[in-house]
């Protein structure tokens, strides 16, 4: 930038357009202000209005005048010469302005030239396609700058009443085409950097600190700012242009040469302004800091609150040096909705307690997990009677009504599920505690937290009314609108994918050193992420090799989160808090599920890159009318997939082998494992199992006392999946649906036992069986966590759902298979669950029961 060097008595600090603050009250001491007085300048956009800079009032909403400094007045009362004179103040101080903009840009575009260079390499850091979205005109709007500084700058320093500069503000607003350009890329330009940082440690190093020049006269030589921060300043300076405009016409004559064409500038500058500030990010510069600089957003969304016993949900803003707690006012129709502040601390104060510092912290109250299930089922149920509704072109009242019912619904789903606690402490005393259902959310939270509080940062309090506008600020400035659940959706969002995905976890490596690691996988459904599955701990190693697969069931889901942890085995760190995870997160990282690209039937092969670490995996999707699918053995001298009949005759057993051998099994060790039959054993283990019970050999019990728990549990289920018709077969099943839909609890106990009489006898023996087993299992449900409703839900389908030919006549949508039908299939299991004993013989013997055929 060509040397501008100030006469002192220009003051530039009495008129700052700084880069980053823009300060028009024009005081000669802004220390006198009031404390908590800072204002936030705003642009009365409507071109007809008499341009005028206002600052909000401190307590009402008018637009109140700057207040000029004594000497240089205003209106009718200024003479030409001082209006002059304060046009000068006005320039010196945005050319000032103008040569950190263009520092920053030139800073912007500094590492551009080396990534393009190497885009074209064996190696690229980004490619082509990605420098041109992240860098999308910033060469042309540094270009546009420096050409208009270069001009104004010999005219400012030969300082001269009569010197004219309307047209070099009318060429600078006749180009502001090229910020259009900038602002309709501006999301997906961060986002694409936000994406390559994530993928790309060279990129993520150079992304975090562009040095920028400093003014010539300043101390500081350089200072370091993200490529986030520098991304927005466009869109901030076009702002400030219309600011700058506003003043110098109110300071010059109205028979100034200058005065119709800034009155055009401001006019193009002003149409410009409000035809893009629906599209502007909404990080927006809120209020600044102590230290006087700009406060801006973060991060912010929607967490749930464990406030005085009970779950509140929250949206938490997180500021550059404050987080906050907001809720939403209820406010009347129509009126401008506002967020009332329950809390904040300044990042200065705020600490994580450690799990053995919080024993104070109220303990979660765990809802149990049946409710949790029952609720997916109520959800489901209304889903498929909307799609019902639609379909037949219903009453849009009607689903207006269903629409209400599936948010509180959900509604109360996002509230009571989250169980992994998030403490933040004050270190003045009060602790707050947050409830998550991602441990990935968590700890985005707290790193957010961390890098910002690697800046030196002071304690304050905030003012009553800067309070009130930080908290007035949070509407404008969120970038989370709806409460995440699938109600808020609309109709043309992707409904995410129903069915199974199954996902090899083969390996990582990038560690520095050697530890335990072990990885989970999470996706989300009904809106919120969880925890899925987990590998075992691979011990001491830097490249662990885990090559586990797990079959995740998906309900509506869109993203897989991949977490990697180093487990912790020291004691005193270890909480009694059943869902407090201490383990140490060494990566993340979340890819979307693409319906078309999961959608084969081959595995496709990926890596997640995190931290600088690499984990490969496989997945591949088996939609859910896939899955449903009971296809028969080719071969019947196995057991998967023959006939139970055909099983038992050649066994010469009442009960299956397998089933005896598995059922035993768990009894022996896994009826206090948490969460038997829910948690999916690994993949390629429950193969091997069922390669050697089809091929009968000799070593299963040998084999079967070394595996897995969750395998052998996983096997069973898999031979109920797999018969080619369904225990409670295909003949009774629609008598099934109808029995459990009875009202009347003696015609339902009738109807239900003879249904179970009219099944083929290796069928009900089996059945009674398995169901006396599931009661022993559930009779330890303080330890191992599975009620009878939760078995219910994990065993019903299996045993009743149809073969292919007979689901045909059931399945409309892939999403509504898993409602009605399902939830009626989960209910006839639990109605035998919760029956006194059923005996074989007294069933037989019973004529009670009505015989007549069903």
């Amino acid at each position: 930038v060509p040397g501008c060097s100030w006469p002192p008595s220009l003051a530039l600090a009495d008129f700052n357009y700084g880069a980053d603050e823009y300060d028009a009250e024009g005081n000669e001491e802004p220390k006198a202000l009031p404390e908590g007085s800072e204002t936030m300048p705003y642009i009365d956009e409507s071109p007809t209005m008499s341009p005028q800079l206002s600052a909000r009032g401190q307590d009402s909403g008018d637009g109140v005048s700057p207040t000029p400094p004594d000497g240089l007045g205003t209106g009718g009362e200024r003479d030409a010469g001082k209006g002059l004179e304060m046009r000068k103040l006005v320039l010196s101080g945005f050319l000032a302005s103008e040569e950190i903009y263009i520092n920053q840009l030139e800073a912007l575009l500094l590492p551009m030239k080396p990534l393009k260079a190497t885009a074209t390499t064996s190696q690229p850091v980004l490619t082509l396609q990605q420098i041109e979205t992240i860098f999308y005109k910033i060469q042309d709007i540094y270009e546009i700058h420096k050409e208009f500084y270069d001009s104004l700058c010999p005219k400012v320093q030969q300082w001269d009443s009569n010197v004219t500069m309307g047209h070099l503000f009318q060429k600078l607003a006749s180009q502001l085409g090229v910020y259009k350009a900038f602002v309709d890329n501006y999301k997906i330009a961060l986002e694409t950097a936000e994406k390559c940082s994530q993928s790309n440690y060279q990129f993520q190093k150079i992304s975090e600190e562009l040095k920028v020049k400093g003014p010539k006269d300043s101390k500081e030589s350089h200072t370091s700012v993200t490529m986030e921060a520098l991304l927005y300043k466009p869109i901030d300076r076009v702002t400030r242009s219309t600011l700058v405009l506003h003043d110098l016409l109110k300071h010059t004559p109205a028979d100034h040469p200058d005065y119709p064409l800034l009155q055009d500038a401001l006019r193009i500058s002003q149409n410009f302004l409000s035809s893009i500030n629906e599209d502007i990010d909404p990080r927006r510069t809120a209020v600044t800091t102590p230290k006087g600089e700009t406060r801006q957003l973060v991060k912010d969304g929607f967490l749930v609150e464990l406030s005085e016993g009970s779950r509140k949900l929250r949206h938490v803003f997180l500021f550059t040096d404050v987080l906050l707690c907001a809720k939403l006012k209820k406010t009347a129709v129509g009126k401008h909705q506002q967020y009332d502040c329950k809390w904040y601390v300044p990042l200065a104060d705020l600490v994580f307690p450690s799990p053995e510092e919080s024993e104070h912290c109220p303990q979660v109250h765990v809802i149990p997990d049946h409710e949790l299930e029952d609720m997916k089922m109520k959800i489901s149920t209304i889903k498929s009677e909307m799609q019902k509704e639609k379909a037949n072109k219903g009453q849009s009242r009607a689903i207006e009504r269903l629409k209400k019912k599936m948010f509180e619904n959900e509604f109360w789903l996002l509230l009571n599920s989250p169980a992994i606690p998030f403490r933040i402490h004050n270190r003045n005393g009060k602790s707050y505690l947050f409830l998550l259902s991602s441990d990935y959310e968590r700890s985005e939270w707290r790193e957010a937290i961390q890098k910002l509080q690697k800046k030196d940062l002071q304690a304050f309090v905030l003012s009553s009314v800067e309070l009130q506008v930080l908290t007035g600020s949070c509407f404008k400035l969120r970038t989370v609108h709806n409460i995440p659940v699938t109600s808020n959706k609309d109709d043309d969002e992707s409904p995410g994918l129903y069915g199974f995905l199954h996902v090899i976890v083969h390996s990582a490596k990038g560690f520095k050193q050697s530890a335990n690691l072990y990885c989970t996988l999470e996706v989300d459904s009904f809106g919120y992420f969880v925890s899925k599955a987990k590998t075992r701990v691979f011990r001491d190693t830097t490249e662990p090799q885990w090559n586990e697969e797990f079959e995740i069931e998906l309900e509506g889901s869109q993203s897989l989160r991949i977490l990697c942890y180093e487990k912790c085995y020291d004691k005193t760190k270890l909480n009694k808090d059943n869902n407090e995870i201490v383990d140490k997160i060494m990566g993340k990282g979340q890819i979307q599920l693409d319906p078309q690209a999961v959608q084969t039937k081959n595995w496709h092969m990926d890596v997640i890159e995190m931290n600088g670490i690499k984990v490969e995996f496989s997945m591949k999707f088996t939609s859910r009318d896939m899955s449903l699918k009971r296809t028969p053995s080719k071969k019947q001298t196995g057991v998967f997939g023959v006939k139970i009949s055909v099983v038992t005759k050649r066994e010469r057993s009442k009960v299956p082998y397998i089933v005896r051998q598995c059922i035993e099994e768990v009894e022996k060790r896994g009826i206090e494992e948490v969460g038997i039959y829910r948690i999916s054993g690994v993949a390629t283990d429950i193969q091997a199992l069922k390669a050697v019970f089809d091929a009968n050999n000799k070593d299963i019990l040998v084999m079967l006392s070394d595996m897995d728990i969750n395998a052998i549990a996983g096997t069973l289920k898999l031979y109920f999946r797999e018969l080619p018709e369904p225990l409670l077969t295909d003949r009774l099943y629609p008598a099934f649906m109808e029995g459990i839909a009875l009202s009347d609890p003696a015609a339902k106990e009738n109807c239900m036992m003879h249904l179970l009489r009219s099944l083929p006898d290796p069928n009900l023996i089996t059945f009674l069986f398995l169901l006396e087993h599931l009661k022993r299992v559930a009779e330890k449900e303080p330890v191992n966590k599975m009620s009878l409703h939760n078995l219910a839900t994990v065993f019903g389908p299996t045993l009743l759902r149809p073969s292919e030919g007979e689901s045909k006549a059931h399945l409309t949508l892939a999403s509504d298979i898993w409602s009605h039908d399902v939830m009626a299939q989960v209910q006839v299991l639990l109605y035998y669950l919760q029956h006194p004993p059923i005996s074989f013989t007294e069933l037989k013997r019973n004529t009670l029961y009505f015989s007549t055929d069903v």
